[in-house]
């Protein structure tokens, strides 16, 4: 979100800079100019306000219609719509008006006094979101009982170091990534077309549990993680005794038939999941985690679409480390 923020702002920061240009040479000097000057405005602002509203409250579960025309219907379409209504109105209210001197400088001056505030608090927020601070919303149960739906938290963005824009490096760092710390991060694929839980994935925020660092060889055997050949004590994991089922998903479809090269190459090309149709969850591995990557479980592990599906998440897709929840009240606390 914070680089679509961003980029609103810049939007609006070269429409304020032209409206003062514009304003001072009197450029806006007919109705029509005022009317699509004033629509522009109106329209910018309704598309940039219902993008924003859509990516809040888009869900991010597994279940999905898996094409990429969902994220246009979702998100673009209604920012787009919001954005030819309201410009639209825009239009009609500077043509209307726009044959008098003085409304046309009424419009002009409104506008570019908002395109300037929007301008500093949008790139404000952007960057505090980008560097230092974001809130974000748990959005389905992949993480119960550490967090439930609806949870409100904060991800500290700088714990790992700032990123750099672009680039995908870090810099400054105030400690690494340790296993057990759960973080904030951009689904690991740069294909918006791929699909994994039968959804399209791509762009959306993640929240899981760091369970296996470079190097680590990692394992699942009967729904159970095992990690460098021992099985770690995980007291926050959520399981259900009734989803295991040993035969339902046999061995013999994972890394035996595939081989141990090809395996570990389709998940760290994360192409698991579609090459096996998703038979991994109690029986998955062993790979290893490749250098700069983490592998991710959700601590509800019967319902998790995690990097046993989709692969390990390299670094510069890490957003921050969860902190601490802030909503709703009887939850609210840090997290160890």
């Amino acid at each position: 979100m914070e680089t679509r923020l961003f980029w609103i702002g810049v939007a609006m920061g070269a429409y304020a800079w032209l409206s003062r240009r514009w304003k001072a040479n009197g450029a806006v000097d007919t109705p029509v100019k005022c009317g699509l000057w004033h629509g522009l405005f109106l329209g910018m602002a309704a598309s940039s306000v219902a993008l924003v509203l859509a990516m809040s409250m888009e869900g991010r579960g597994p279940q999905g219609s898996g094409r990429l025309s969902a994220l246009w219907a979702s998100q673009f379409y209604p920012a787009a719509l919001a954005g030819v209504v309201f410009g639209a109105v825009g239009f009609w209210r500077g043509y209307a008006s726009g044959d008098k001197t003085a409304a046309r400088g009424h419009y002009l001056e409104e506008d570019w006094e908002w395109s300037e505030t929007v301008f500093s608090a949008v790139i404000l927020a952007s960057v505090l979101m980008y560097f230092v601070i974001q809130a974000f919303k748990i959005p389905s149960g992949s993480m119960r009982r550490t967090f439930m739906e609806g949870d409100h938290l904060f991800v500290n963005k700088f714990i790992y170091g700032l990123r750099v824009p672009f680039s995908g490096r870090r810099v400054l760092s105030l400690r690494k990534v340790a296993r057990g710390d759960i973080v904030v991060f951009r689904f690991p694929s740069e294909d918006p077309r791929k699909a994994h839980c039968n959804s399209i994935q791509h762009g959306k925020d993640f929240i899981k549990r760091v369970v296996g660092l470079p190097g680590d060889k990692v394992e699942v055997v009967n729904g159970v993680l095992k990690v460098n050949g021992r099985f770690p004590v995980e007291p926050f994991v959520n399981m259900d005794p009734a989803e295991r089922d040993p035969y339902r998903q046999p061995k013999a479809m994972g890394a035996d038939a595939l081989g141990p090269e090809r395996y570990q190459e389709l998940w760290r090309n994360h192409d698991l999941d579609r090459a096996l149709e998703g038979v991994v969850k109690d029986q998955f591995g062993p790979v290893t985690v490749p250098e700069g990557a983490y592998m991710m479980m959700g601590d509800n592990r019967d319902h998790s679409c995690d990097s046993r599906y989709w692969g390990p998440v390299e670094t510069k897709y890490l957003k921050g480390k969860a902190w601490f929840i802030y909503w709703p009240p009887s939850r609210m606390g840090a997290l160890r």
